[in-house]
């Protein structure tokens, strides 16, 4: 599903599947949805790739490497417990952000900003796009897809370097994200088709709501799960 969603606006796979999978299993995560953050953009650049913005790009990149370092802080010294409540609060957010489609501007400044915030909640949670496609939300579709992608590819490839280092990327995780890739594929097929057939203003409103309510869910589960361990 999140690849669906990504295939066709340029982001929202974190969005709709790092709350499941938090849930499901949250030592894996965050180095698991960027297996498949460092993946799934390749498709994308393999037919866009010229449309990326690259001075944008660039100011964006120059944010996210201080902003990696705090989500790396938070990944090292923050629970497992409060990262799940963090990554659903993230997705709330996140969620909000987009419906609303707040007007923001362009700039060197703006770019920056929204690399260093997605710095921090991309690599502590795996959900790092709202930030930059909040600032793009007004470009041409290939140009925030193509820019977006090539964002996402770097992002996701200093993310996996970083927790390695810091020790939070297991075997294992690498291994479920290599199995998800498979799913993302499939995903990414389907989003073609359904890019053009299907409207995109419900689609949309359906895929945030189903992101709200995975993020509710997984504040349930840990509130629960602290209560009656």
């Amino acid at each position: 599903m999140g690849a669906i969603v990504q295939g066709g606006v340029g982001f929202g796979l974190g969005l709709v599947a790092a709350p499941v999978l938090t849930m499901l299993a949250p030592d894996l995560m965050p180095g698991a949805i960027q297996v498949v953050n460092l993946t799934l953009p390749l498709f994308t650049l393999a037919v866009e790739w010229r449309r990326v913005d690259w001075s944008g790009l660039g100011f964006a990149l120059l944010g996210r490497l201080p902003g990696s370092a705090i989500g790396a802080l938070i990944i090292v010294h923050v629970s497992v417990y409060a990262r799940g409540i963090f990554v659903a609060v993230m997705v709330l957010i996140a969620v909000a952000l987009t419906a609303r489609a707040l007007s923001v501007p362009r700039n060197g400044y703006t770019v920056t900003s929204a690399g260093f915030v997605s710095g921090i909640t991309g690599t502590a949670t795996g959900i790092g796009g709202p930030p930059i496609a909040l600032v793009y939300q007004n470009a041409k579709g290939p140009q925030i897809r193509a820019t977006l992608a090539m964002f996402f590819f770097l992002s996701a490839a200093q993310s996996l370097v970083i927790l390695q280092l810091v020790g939070e990327l297991p075997a294992q995780a690498l291994l479920t994200g290599g199995v998800l890739i498979v799913p993302m594929v499939l995903g990414f097929l389907v989003s073609g088709p359904l890019r053009r057939y299907l409207d995109g203003g419900k689609v949309r409103r359906a895929v945030l709501a189903v992101a709200a309510l995975s993020a509710v869910g997984l504040i349930a589960q840990n509130v629960v799960s602290r209560l009656w361990p």
